[in-house]
């Protein structure tokens, strides 16, 4: 947590403190995710909803290469908030996958949206399973985030490791680009619906969803407890697109430990005292709802957070 200082200036022998309003704020820095998913502008209503209703803290978010650095970033104490994927917390706690060791300083606070792992590709690719996409030019998220991790595991789940493709390191923004150029052949996406990148991409040129194979989804679920099955509805990127099947994980909220109690449970309650501000900033937003802010929590809770949950 950082503070903004008040600024001296020396006049001869007196010091003057020199103030803009009187009180300075607190930092509040929210680590968010590109900005073309969900993260940046569900942050940036974060934001907003903290600066117009709790006291004494200045709120602003940031665009990030998401999960596993903001995770990172957290435990270095460079940020305050942070939207993660609850496979990459519990990696991260544990000391698993991209964390060579555990990590702490952060705890949950609570679940907001299951974020989908989408396949596209270009139609003309000529790409229609996962199998397919072997000898293929693929895009797998940014190098060391959530969207990274679940790629490696979709693919290996379906006999692909990273030596039968060509991996490309890209946002989504630029996965999108590289598709829309055809420079590269497909991409894996995971964030909630609609994505961003992928309506634009849509408006511009054929795409094929690709499904996770029903066996091989039943597996992963059975390996990994964080994925659930998700079904991907007609039509949403194209008219005649129809219905895919795929898994999704959940997105959820973390908080530095040392952000105060008092603090969490207020940020708790501006979220859950104005749920629908969320789906205007993003359709994903739609899904934040107190029924299912525990759902898929794999780290322990904020004393704060625990604390509203235990009033509710």
């Amino acid at each position: 947590m950082k503070k903004i200082l008040a600024k001296t200036l020396a006049v001869g022998s007196t010091t003057v403190l020199l103030t803009a309003c009187g009180d300075f704020d607190e930092e509040l820095e929210i680590l968010t995710g590109g900005e073309q998913g969900a993260y940046y502008p569900l942050g940036g209503q974060l934001a907003t909803l903290i600066n117009e209703n709790v006291e004494d803290y200045d709120a602003s978010h940031f665009a990030t290469s998401a999960s596993v650095v903001n995770l990172n970033d957290l435990a270095d104490d460079q940020g305050d908030l942070a939207l993660t994927q609850n496979d990459t917390a519990y990696y991260a706690v544990n000391g698993e996958v991209d964390f060579e060791e555990p990590l702490d300083g952060f705890s949950g606070m609570t679940s907001l949206y299951p974020e989908v792992i989408q396949i596209v590709a270009t139609e003309s690719s000529g790409v229609e399973t996962v199998e397919d996409l072997e000898g293929m030019s693929v895009a797998v998220g940014d190098a060391g985030s959530g969207t990274e991790v679940v790629s490696q595991q979709i693919l290996e789940a379906h006999g692909i490791t990273y030596d039968d493709i060509t991996v490309e390191y890209q946002d989504f923004e630029d996965a999108a680009d590289g598709l829309q150029d055809e420079n590269i052949d497909a991409a894996l996406m995971v964030a909630g619906t609609p994505t961003g990148a992928i309506e634009a991409l849509a408006a511009q040129q054929d795409i094929t969803m690709v499904e996770v194979e029903e066996d091989v989804a039943d597996e992963l679920v059975d390996e990994y407890p964080y994925y659930t099955e998700h079904e991907i509805e007609e039509g949403l990127y194209e008219d005649d697109h129809d219905a895919v099947n795929t898994l999704a994980v959940q997105a959820m909220l973390v908080a530095h430990d040392e952000l105060d109690e008092e603090v969490v449970y207020e940020i708790m309650e501006v979220i859950y005292d104005n749920t629908d501000s969320f789906e205007t900033a993003h359709e994903s937003g739609s899904y934040v709802d107190i029924e299912t802010a525990q759902e898929g929590m794999p780290i322990d809770l904020h004393p704060g957070a625990e604390q509203y949950f235990e009033d509710q």
